[in-house]
């Protein structure tokens, strides 16, 4: 018999460490060659790690949520046959590692003569108690016997003071309260809810929360707002819909968002870039690589319709449509899912009157999609309904003026509203 250890492969090209986020197997369990394992994350990305032996998990690194480095050893198994050295994470051969051991278990100390301190006396209550008798969230101490007992006479514990040590509540402590009329646990009205849960962030999620801290961290964002009428646009789009063949998308208005952006763009290419702050490097990008906001089961993701300088209407509809599908199924792979150079983030019908979106570093541009309203509009001389929305924009002010930002928003505003020029070559 011998003892195979897995490793933590390189899951990505400058990738150093990934974080566990799922157990295939448990130790005792046979596992086939090839058979996955386990699974990791980085960069929003899920990446399974399939065994490279048959035999019997004797030993499992860690538990799931923590961060393991690339190379550090994953799983161990128990195969036939002779030891093998496995590979490190370099390739090289190592001398495979042995099962762990049993911490060794340290000598018990002497024991010595400890005077035994004498029983506290019960502590006596004059009558009923007024207010809670201990701190917000602080569970009651007390047997199962008695729990048990509180439930039958319907007393929350929570109300009853306890005399036992560090506040243990015994039966005596249960008559008094009763018999004191104290609050018991079904009486009309409501009571303080005093339950907590604690939740361990792991996997996106911790993904999704130290990408946002170190966005606002590190980058001086610039907020800018403009009302946009979409009442052509609304018009236009509901048109297109209406005569759409059934082999093409229904248009939101997300796509004709894109369309504008890739305009502007030409005008503005600083706002097409990213920013490397540890080297202090600028780069911008010809292609309009747009990243879409996407809210999925397990947080957000930020999924890439690549190359929309080359897509029409319809081709950017359909691409968009489908890697929010893939985001939202859990099926993105990690090139769907990286390289964008600008993003739109849209809550549809949620979206509000303003917003200040964070920047998906390391673009410096983010474009914010308010809510659509009714309002009154005064146009030659009368008041008459338009279809409004705001655009939320925020900039990373380092690599875009002020100026800059205001400028290109307003000439997102123009396209949108004089649709037609969204298809005319100028």
């Amino acid at each position: 018999m011998a003892i195979r250890t897995i490793k933590l492969p390189d899951v990505g090209e400058g990738i150093a460490e990934a974080e566990l986020v799922e157990w295939a197997v448990a130790v005792g369990d046979d596992v086939a060659e090839d058979q996955v394992v386990a699974a990791v994350m980085t960069d929003k990305a899920t990446v399974e790690i399939p065994s490279s032996v048959t035999g019997k998990v004797v030993w499992l690194a860690c538990d799931i949520g923590t961060l393991l480095a690339v190379g550090s050893p994953l799983i161990r198994i128990e195969t036939e046959g002779e030891a093998e050295a496995p590979e490190n994470a370099a390739g090289k051969a190592a001398e495979p590692a042995s099962p762990p051991r049993p911490a060794a278990v340290a000598a018990p100390p002497v024991p010595r003569h400890i005077p035994t301190p004498k029983p506290a006396a019960p502590v006596a209550f004059a009558g009923p108690q007024v207010g809670l008798p201990r701190a917000p969230g602080e569970k009651p101490i007390a047997s199962p016997a008695v729990r048990r007992r509180a439930r039958e006479l319907g007393v929350d514990l929570v109300y009853v003071r306890g005399s036992g040590p560090a506040g243990r509540i015994g039966h005596d402590d249960l008559d008094r309260h009763v018999a004191g009329g104290g609050q018991p646990a079904l009486a009309a009205g409501p009571r303080p809810d005093l339950s907590r849960e604690v939740i361990k962030v792991v996997g996106l999620r911790r993904a999704i929360a130290r990408r946002m801290q170190e966005a606002k961290r590190r980058i001086p964002h610039f907020a800018y707002v403009e009302e946009v009428d979409v009442t052509a646009l609304e018009d236009l789009r509901a048109s297109l819909n209406a005569m759409r063949p059934a082999d093409r998308p229904k248009l939101t208005l997300l796509p004709f968002l894109i369309r504008a952006i890739v305009r502007a763009l030409r005008q503005f290419p600083q706002v097409n870039a990213h920013y490397d702050d540890e080297h202090e490097v600028i780069t911008r990008f010809g292609a309009a690589h747009v990243g879409i906001a996407t809210q999925t089961p397990g947080g957000l993701m930020v999924p890439v319709v690549r190359h929309c300088e080359a897509r029409d209407i319809w081709d950017a509809a359909a691409e968009m449509g489908r890697v929010t599908a893939a985001a939202r199924e859990g099926l993105a792979t990690r090139d769907e899912l990286t390289g964008s150079t600008i993003t739109i983030t849209s809550l549809g019908a949620l979206g509000g009157i303003v917003s200040t979106p964070v920047i998906n570093a390391p673009e410096v541009a983010i474009v914010g999609v308010n809510k659509i309203a009714v309002r009154p509009v005064f146009v030659d001389g009368a008041f008459v309904p338009r279809k409004i929305m705001n655009l939320s924009s925020s900039f990373d002010h380092r690599v875009v003026d002020g100026h800059d930002a205001a400028s290109f928003i307003q000439a997102l505003r123009r396209l949108i509203e004089t649709p037609a020029t969204l298809f005319m070559e100028v």
